[in-house]
C-alpha cells in the first residue's frame, strides 16, 4: 500500500516542530503520516502540503528558491491541498512592501504594513507592531457559506497572531477570514486547493488544531 503522507516543507524557515507536532496530533488514527521534510520528491509524492514560515519573506523566499523546493512546492499546489502559515500565506500573494519582494504569485494580491503610528486602541493604548497575541478571526462575512476549513469553529474565535505584515487580496472573494487590528484585514486567504492564515493554529489550542484536522479531510 502506498503510504499516505503530509509534508511539512522545511526550506530553512518556519515553526516547524511546533506545527508538524500539531499536524500530527490531529492526524492520529488517520492512516496519514506527517513528515518534516526538505527534499522536494518528498513533497511532490505527498497527498497533502503545509507551507510554514516565519521572519522576513524576503529570507523565506530565497530559502524556498535556495533550497531546490521551490518547484515542487509550485508543482504541488497545481493539484494538491495545501495549507500556508503566517509568511507561508504572504508568500502564496503577488508582492511584499518588506523588502520589496515577489511572492509566488498564486492568489493576486499585495502584503501590506501595519501602518499605525500614534493610533489609539479602544482602551486608550497605543498600538503595537507587531501584533502579538490573541484576536478574533470571523469566518461570517456575508459572501456565502463560510469555507469548508472553519467547518465546526465559532465566527469570531480567537487565534494567536505575531506578525507586522498582513495580506490584501485583489479579490474578495479569496478573502475567507478578517481580524480588526486598527481595521479590517485578512487573516485567512483561500483559492481552490490553497488555504492559508496570517494567524498560527499551532499556537491556537483546540480551534486551532480543529482547523488542522478540518484541513487533512478537505477535499476541495
Amino acid at each position: 500500500m502506498t503510504r499516505k503522507t503530509v509534508a511539512v516543507v522545511d526550506y530553512g524557515s518556519g515553526n516547524l516542530r511546533s506545527v508538524s507536532q500539531a499536524v500530527a496530533h490531529v492526524a492520529a488514527g488517520s492512516g496519514l503520516e506527517v513528515t518534516v521534510t526538505s527534499d522536494p520528491r518528498a513533497v511532490l509524492d505527498a497527498e497533502r502540503i503545509v507551507l510554514p514560515g516565519q521572519g522576513h519573506m524576503a529570507d523565506c523566499t530565497r530559502g524556498l528558491a535556495t533550497s531546490g523546493l521551490l518547484d515542487a512546492v509550485l508543482h504541488a499546489t497545481a493539484n494538491k491541498p495545501l495549507f500556508g502559515v503566517c509568511v507561508g500565506m504572504q508568500m502564496l500573494l503577488d508582492h511584499s512592501e518588506e523588502g520589496d519582494t515577489p511572492g509566488l504569485g498564486l492568489i493576486p494580491g499585495e502584503v501590506r504594513q501595519f501602518r499605525l503610528q500614534g493610533r489609539l486602541q479602544a482602551d486608550g493604548s497605543r498600538f503595537k507592531v507587531p501584533q502579538m497575541g490573541w484576536n478574533q478571526v470571523f469566518h461570517d462575512l456575508g459572501r456565502g457559506p463560510a469555507h469548508a476549513l472553519w467547518d465546526g469553529i465559532d465566527d469570531g474565535a480567537y487565534f494567536y497572531f505575531v506578525h507586522s505584515y498582513y495580506a490584501q487580496p485583489v479579490s474578495a472573494q479569496h478573502n475567507v477570514g478578517e481580524a480588526d487590528y486598527g481595521g479590517r484585514f485578512a487573516a485567512a486567504v483561500a483559492r481552490d486547493n490553497i488555504f492559508a492564515t496570517q494567524f498560527h493554529p499551532e499556537k491556537s489550542a483546540d480551534q486551532g488544531l480543529a482547523l488542522y484536522r478540518n484541513f487533512l479531510t478537505w477535499n476541495p
